[in-house]
């Protein structure tokens, strides 16, 4: 890349106005360039906008896999939330294996941000052969938190398909009123994806409180 074009993606990636910053991640991604990892790495820790975040992460897509992986990957270990939550985000995206270790620790992240991209990220980089164990681990988390945290939890594991049967079956026996209600919510979004969860939650709590559903 010409001397020139370099430094004025450089200067875009850390301008103060964010259609600036957009546009310089835009020309990252369009011009991939090794040399750009390590800024685009460190600008998606602490990146305000999220549509700039997220063409961050499609520029480092762009870049080969054995040169970001591993710079991401460090990012998990970060002092911010927003470092560790991108680093997860950007991980589901490439889809790279050697991501899977590391994000299936992060699932019971203290962290509400941490832990909602680790749940998508682990079902995107999750093998087959651990689909079932990590059912289980994200069954661990039936009722934590609000109603997007769990939905998105609920999310999670219902694109694990046939593997959350099991775990879902047991959580609805909790003595858990809301671990008994999330359980009974995921389990009517897995079998109606479209039937909405606030009605699958008020559904639930109703059986939680009752024990029925009419």
């Amino acid at each position: 890349m010409n001397p020139s074009n370099h430094r004025h993606i450089v200067d875009a990636l850390t301008a103060p106005s964010a259609s600036i910053r957009l546009r310089g991640a835009l020309a990252a991604g369009t011009t991939p360039d090794v040399a750009f990892a390590d800024l685009l790495v460190a600008r998606c820790g602490v990146e305000p906008d999220f549509f700039v975040r997220d063409m961050l992460t499609w520029a480092l897509c762009r870049l080969p896999a054995d040169v970001v992986v591993p710079k991401v990957l460090a990012e998990l270990t970060a002092p911010t939330t927003q470092a560790r939550s991108q680093a997860l985000h950007t991980l589901s995206k490439i889809g790279d294996a050697r991501g899977w270790p590391a994000v299936s620790a992060m699932v019971h992240d203290a962290d509400d941000d941490v832990a909602r991209a680790a749940w998508r990220a682990a079902v995107a980089l999750v093998p087959p052969a651990a689909e079932a164990e990590l059912a289980r681990n994200l069954a661990a988390e039936l009722g934590r938190g609000d109603r997007e945290m769990a939905l998105s939890l609920s999310r999670a594991l219902v694109a694990l398909g046939e593997s959350v049967v099991e775990v879902l079956d047991a959580a609805v026996q909790s003595p858990n009123d809301a671990v008994r209600a999330h359980a009974v919510a995921t389990q009517h979004l897995w079998a109606d994806p479209d039937s909405g969860f606030s009605l699958a939650t008020d559904y639930a709590t109703r059986v939680a409180v009752t024990g029925r559903g009419d």
